[in-house]
């Protein structure tokens, strides 16, 4: 998998991004986003909790393989121009990159859940959480063929939820950076010294995400 992008590992400076987080509004949702997060609210609680990660890590990477799967589509069944194609190319990477990035997380929630012990029915967070990816995973294709800055933006909802969640979460349990951080993911993921920042890592990587969204929806703006 590749590396994500680099981001702070200072405890300080990722405390300084969590407060710009939690100081900036939200994006204005729109009516998809809404919905998904009010559904997940109902069967999870509207609180953040690491159990609540893990879902939303589940379904955070389906927007990526979605855009892969409409490129993939798009280069093998038209004779792009060179430009054109080397454009599906940069994007496909770029999509399988943050896909990649989300599976991190994705692994890293399960070995911090693992370790708490804590409990996982199986219908709550294992069969609801592949529901809810496969409903967003079609949405999102859907929203690309008709008009692809729609799935960016719905995309760009999604991750600033979840930079703004995690970074609540952290803000209010500061036992988080009491506890260490050890893990079997650290050699690829970044060395952080407690749970707290990196959880705080997680969220930036999320901001990271978000930003090249609205980046994306810009750019399908002004063609």
């Amino acid at each position: 998998m590749s590396a994500p992008a680099a981001v702070p590992s200072d405890p300080a400076e990722l405390r300084r991004e969590q407060e710009r987080t939690l100081a900036a509004a939200r994006l204005r949702y729109g009516v998809a986003a809404r919905l998904l997060f009010g559904t997940m609210d109902l069967i999870y609680g509207r609180a953040p909790s690491l159990r609540k990660f893990h879902v939303l890590e589940v379904v955070a990477r389906v927007p990526y393989q979605a855009w892969e799967q409409v490129s993939y589509v798009a280069i093998t069944h038209t004779h792009p121009e060179p430009d054109f194609a080397r454009s599906i190319h940069d994007r496909v990477a770029e999509a399988r990159a943050q896909q990649d990035n989300e599976f991190w997380h994705l692994l890293i929630l399960e070995e911090l859940l693992h370790r708490k012990g804590a409990r996982m029915g199986t219908v709550r967070f294992r069969i609801v959480p592949q529901i809810l990816a496969w409903a967003y995973y079609h949405l999102s294709w859907l929203l690309y063929v008709i008009r692809p800055r729609w799935s960016y933006l719905l995309n760009a909802y999604f991750e600033d939820h979840a930079e703004h969640e995690y970074m609540a979460f952290v803000a209010a349990n500061p036992d988080l950076d009491r506890e260490p951080w050890d893990s079997i993911f650290a050699a690829d993921f970044g060395e952080y010294g407690s749970v707290g920042d990196l959880l705080r890592r997680i969220a930036l990587d999320e901001r990271h995400h978000k930003e090249q969204s609205l980046e994306r929806v810009a750019q399908a703006r002004f063609r």
